[in-house]
């Protein structure tokens, strides 16, 4: 008998082997950090039958859901103590929890109080009605300290935008011990980066732009 000819690769079989592979969660240890609950895309997904013969998939196989990958841009500063992350809707900064407090404690250092209070600034030029400010530790130590410490020091942070930012704004404020990592714990330098709070706020609609009015005649 003739070989059966290979199929050949159609764009929907490259679409379908796209989706596949996004479907999985991002994994700290492998370059993307996990996110905490209530980290949801901007976007529907796009809707792909997977019945479809165009896709060529093997009897049996099936598409893994869909997912949309939002447009995020991170940048991290030279020593790592604070990471910011922009989408087209919102900004995530991390700072590291030695930047704000000392070893093992929930009391602001000095020095955090200016940088919560250049954050508060921002905040309020976006005009941002809601800000969500979440604890995280490594996994050294008990679960259970890790949630107190990281919950106290999410409030710390909230009261101390509070401060600034007035009563219009409202907070959801969590400690999340060391669920979520965004690098590996099993070294020291991932470990510090794990150690912070991440404050998030949704960016201020850009305007529609008008249309120019047409010149008289």
């Amino acid at each position: 008998m003739p070989p059966t000819p290979r199929p050949v690769p159609t764009p929907l079989t490259t679409l379908a082997l796209f989706l596949a592979l996004t479907a999985t969660p991002a994994v700290a240890d492998e370059g993307g950090p996990s996110e905490p609950p209530g980290t949801v895309s901007s976007a529907a997904p796009p809707e792909v039958d997977g019945g479809a013969g165009g896709l060529r998939l093997e009897p049996g196989a099936q598409l893994a859901p869909a997912k949309v990958l939002d447009i995020k841009s991170v940048v991290e500063d030279l020593g790592g103590e604070e990471r910011r992350e922009d989408t087209p809707e919102s900004v995530t900064l991390a700072l590291q929890a030695e930047v704000l407090f000392p070893k093992n404690s929930s009391r602001l250092n000095p020095e955090a109080k200016a940088r919560i209070a250049a954050i508060a600034e921002e905040i309020a030029g976006q005009q941002a009605t809601t800000v969500r400010v979440f604890g995280f530790t490594d996994d050294l130590g008990s679960y259970a300290h890790g949630e107190k410490l990281s919950k106290d020091r999410a409030d710390q942070v909230q009261r101390e935008l509070a401060a600034h930012l007035g009563p219009d704004v409202s907070y959801e404020v969590r400690g999340y011990s060391e669920d979520y990592p965004i690098a590996d714990n099993s070294t020291e330098e991932g470990r510090r980066k794990n150690r912070r709070v991440e404050i998030t706020f949704q960016k201020q609609a850009s305007p529609e732009p008008s249309a120019s009015a047409p010149s008289g005649g």
